[in-house]
């Protein structure tokens, strides 16, 4: 297998690790804060939302891009194609998301709020912070070029190394090897810092087969 394949595979599951890191982290912060003037003698209502709030969404689609690094490591062929339609789904809904909000988008999250609806309510003003939902734009933006790009090549990348798989196998020779399996193999490979698409390193003389 060729060392382009190898980086673009690293590049993706990379890509999809920032992005869901990124959206996780924003999802959390204040998206807006909200006002509704209410007539005398009652005074103003204020209230924040979050990224949860206004894009909800969001925290979703990050844990798919996290799950997503750890499949494209675990699967092959016509699986890495679709973990790759779903990441590029969870880019569209980012970007979907982001833009909405950015746009104004924030009332139907509002309206959900007590004490900033009814008759009382003379007018709302909405006061949006762009810093989280650009952020999470720019997710959603690396996600979908993570995701197209994995439908269109996925297949053409390389497998989790078959050193990892060796181990589980020796272990449990009656039992087939699955998805998940090589999933946990390759969690257990990235935390020993180790690449799992390398190949095994070749045998010397001497040692045990």
């Amino acid at each position: 297998m060729s060392d382009g394949a190898r980086r673009e595979l690293t590049g993706a599951v990379l890509g999809c690790l920032v992005a869901g890191a990124l959206v996780l982290s924003a999802s959390g912060q204040r998206w807006a804060d909200v006002t509704a003037e209410r007539r005398s003698p009652l005074p103003p209502v204020s209230a924040a939302l979050s990224g949860g709030d206004v894009a909800p969404l969001a925290t979703a689609a990050g844990l798919v891009l996290l799950a997503a690094a750890v499949a494209l490591l675990a699967v092959r062929g016509a699986g890495r194609a679709a973990v790759g339609l779903v990441t590029a789904a969870a880019g569209g809904a980012l970007v979907w998301s982001g833009v909405r909000v950015l746009a104004g988008g924030v009332a139907d999250a509002a309206a959900d709020l007590p004490g900033l609806t009814g008759s009382s309510v003379v007018s709302t003003a909405v006061d949006v912070s762009p810093v989280w939902p650009a952020l999470s734009l720019l997710a959603g933006l690396l996600a979908l070029v993570v995701g197209l790009l994995t439908a269109v090549r996925g297949r053409t990348w390389p497998a989790m190394g078959r050193r990892y798989e060796r181990t589980a196998t020796t272990a449990t020779p009656a039992r087939p090897r699955t998805d998940e399996d090589r999933a946990q193999d390759a969690w257990k490979a990235l935390d020993r810092g180790e690449d799992p698409t390398e190949p095994p390193p070749p045998a010397r003389s001497g040692d045990p087969l």
